[in-house]
């Protein structure tokens, strides 16, 4: 199987220009992060059942990252835009490089699953296994499930030159079929196309008495397909998948009620339809049927990713064996959620009640979201709550979220919810939940102007007696119960008058017309967020050019912004001590000489998916934390609205603090960056115990929070 497609002196010239550049590319350095996924499905302390839910994340993380980011990348290429990369590179050497690299990923992939994952599901109880290898018995059973519940499904459409090239359709498996008439004299090759339809289960499962037998939906087509073409040679199968183009700009108009709901559904459509961007095939296809299509779809071979035949298409597919209830007890599932730190475990436990005494710091997963769940479920039905305000940028199925909401407009209290309908992937569970509460007579805005909305807020006024209180929860992540569970997120319950204020007058800002003034303990995008943020890292600097005490820690999702990054060497070069946690894309190149020697760059990748974004600077003792929804990021400064929130309860903020030490003390989840982008796994020097937060996480006591060291 080919690895890379580039020549090896292309390839050198291109990666001496690249390591030249001070910002590393954030598209390679994706690349880099799905790495570091798949690591997780190659260390050797995990399940199998582990190994194939991440490598099936890394397949669906490598389709979305196909579908956005090389699909922007096609923008320009196809429409002769100009783009020059942070590594120096115009489109297409970038394009080139790109593609050597994701190709190189894929062989990684699927070298994986083919000597460490499929030789060992026999013994863990499971078996994957084409139709050859049944039993007669069986074999009979997959022949009657094909031609009852199958064959009716599949619709084989020709190309030639009577019948229009079909429509096929994005991430759905293809078979390429080539026939020929056998009463032609000349070479009349006709392709005709058979798409998988996405409703029939990946894999037909048979139960044997000591193994599941899971036998892959392509295989039992393959099986029988020449049912579908009688009286023709086929003169070959081939089976392959496509992804197609999925970044797209909302052309929004001011007449959002008429216009921009259709506008999102159009180009929800266009996803089906957008340029194909990549082809994953089966070796040994029909080498007439492929440069048709790279002809058709304007491909080049680096675009076309072989799979050998003994190997799968699509790993995602897995999700179907992990989440088989036969296999329930082989997966390890966390521990018990632990009450809160600052929420009290004696007395009263009415939410409202306890707000109003002291402010509680959520910490998911290891917390539970009932809180805050509580407290909407509760503001529903209190006769005393007056105003329910919210942002809304990803839901769960089936949403609690969206029951208390109903039942808070049915009770008569006015509701005002921004639902933010352009989230990636969401856009369509958005707006019917949107509209359900719009029915109920919420006031739902659907997004404001040209930004999304991914700050995640939420206010609660209420009235008891003559007084008016206002219960605020500002937190990192989306009001998800599903993703709850699974994302490392943080969460303020507060009735603090100073964030209550702040909170109420953004609300203003994002429902009605109204011009911010200036914020206490808030910092918002588009308005100012890059920019103050720059003058704390400038602030950290000049402490240092003085002798005084400094030093940064952040923990982002990915950061990318280049005058932030800027921003951070000149500290570093004022002698800073800087330390970043950063999950994903990471575009600043640490430990540089005389560039960056103070920074270290660390990512964290385990059992849960690192979401929380923590802001620390030591500010000569006076320091200042901050949380909230932004990446240090264009995106989250110029095109979002977001927020960063101040904590400054002295035990709240240690407990951030706190957070911060034990990202930088992991030494099972943790990859140290190096200066040339590539990472380097941490573990356990000699004599020292494995420190695992995602475990930690769960015994963390207020004694190991008052005495926390961080810098």
């Amino acid at each position: 199987m080919e690895q890379h497609t580039m020549e090896t002196s292309e390839r050198d010239r291109i990666d001496i220009k690249i390591q030249s550049s001070d910002l590393i590319s954030r598209d390679l350095s994706w690349i880099k992060f799905n790495y570091r996924v798949l690591d997780q499905s190659q260390k050797l302390s995990r399940t199998i059942f582990e190994k194939l839910k991440f490598l099936a994340i890394t397949a669906s993380n490598l389709d979305e990252f196909f579908m956005i980011r090389v699909g922007s990348l096609y923008n320009y290429l196809d429409y002769d835009k100009e783009r020059i990369d942070y590594s120096g590179l115009r489109e297409d050497p970038f394009k080139a490089k790109l593609m050597d690299d994701a190709q190189g990923f894929h062989f990684a992939q699927h070298e994986h699953f083919l000597h460490e994952i499929l030789p060992k599901t026999k013994a863990s109880g499971f078996e994957l296994s084409n139709v050859q290898n049944l039993s007669n018995d069986e074999q009979e059973i997959i022949k009657e499930y094909f031609y009852k519940a199958v064959y009716p499904m599949l619709t084989p459409m020709v190309f030639d030159g009577y019948h229009t090239f079909p429509i096929l359709m994005n991430k759905l498996l293809i078979f390429g079929v080539v026939t020929i008439n056998p009463g032609d004299k000349k070479d009349n090759r006709k392709l005709s196309f058979v798409q998988i339809p996405s409703n029939i289960p990946r894999f037909f499962e048979i139960e044997r008495e000591d193994e599941m037998v899971y036998v892959p939906i392509e295989e039992v087509i393959r099986e029988h397909i020449v049912s579908l073409f009688r009286n023709v040679i086929i003169e070959s199968i081939n089976l392959f998948r496509i992804i197609r183009n999925g970044d797209f700009t909302l052309e929004e108009t001011e007449d959002m009620d008429s216009n921009f709901l259709e506008e999102v559904k159009r180009k929800l459509n266009e996803r089906k339809t957008g340029r194909v961007v990549r082809v994953e095939v089966e070796e040994g296809y029909s080498k007439w049927m492929m440069n048709l299509l790279k002809d058709r779809w304007n491909l080049q071979n680096d675009s076309v990713f072989k799979i050998r035949k003994e190997s799968m298409l699509d790993f995602t597919c897995f999700w179907q064996i992990i989440g088989d209830k036969r296999f329930k007890d082989r997966i390890p599932q966390p521990p018990m959620q632990v009450p809160p730190l600052s929420y009290p475990l004696t007395g009263s436990q009415d939410v409202f009640q306890v707000l109003k005494q002291k402010d509680v710091l959520l910490h998911h997963p290891y917390n539970s979201m009932e809180p805050i769940m509580d407290l909407l479920h509760k503001a529903a039905e209190d006769p005393s709550v007056m105003a329910i305000k919210m942002t809304i940028y990803r839901l769960a199925k089936h949403s609690r979220i969206t029951q208390a909401l109903l039942k808070a407009a049915e009770n008569g209290k006015h509701v005002s919810v921004l639902f933010e309908v352009k989230a990636r992937f969401d856009e369509e569970n958005n707006m019917q939940e949107a509209k359900r509460l719009q029915k109920a007579g919420c006031f739902v805005i659907y997004g404001v102007s040209n930004f999304k909305t991914h700050t995640k807020l939420l206010l609660i006024v209420k009235k008891d007696e003559n007084k008016v209180t206002r219960f605020v929860h500002l937190g990192s992540g989306n009001y998800n119960e599903d993703t709850s569970k699974l994302y490392t997120d943080l969460g303020l319950l507060t009735t603090n008058e100073v964030l209550a204020n702040d909170v109420s007058e953004f609300f203003n800002v994002i429902t009605g017309h109204s011009m911010p003034s200036n914020y206490k303990n808030l910092i918002t995008a588009p308005q100012g967020m890059r920019k103050q943020l720059i003058e704390f890292v400038e602030h950290e600097a000049e402490n240092a050019k003085r002798g005084l005490p400094c030093g940064i820690v952040i923990k982002v999702n990915s950061l990318e912004d280049s005058e932030t990054i800027y921003a951070l060497y000149r500290a570093s070069q004022s002698g800073v001590p800087i330390k970043l946690i950063v999950r994903g894309i990471c575009c600043l190149r640490p430990g540089r000489k005389g560039l960056s020697e103070n920074i270290e760059v660390y990512s964290i990748v385990g059992d849960f998916l690192e979401h929380s974004r923590i802001y620390h600077f030591h500010n000569n003792g006076d320091s200042r934390t901050y949380v909230g929804s932004a990446d240090m990021m264009v995106r989250s400064f110029e095109k979002r609205l977001e927020s960063l929130f101040r904590v400054q309860d002295p035990f709240l903020e240690k407990q951030l603090m706190n957070i911060l030490a034990y990202n930088l003390r992991d030494n099972v989840n943790a990859y140290i960056m190096q200066e040339d982008g590539s990472y380097l796994a941490k573990s356990p020097e000699e004599g020292e115990s494995e420190f695992n937060i995602h475990k930690e996480f769960y015994r963390v006591t207020p004694d190991i929070v008052e005495n926390v060291s961080l810098l």
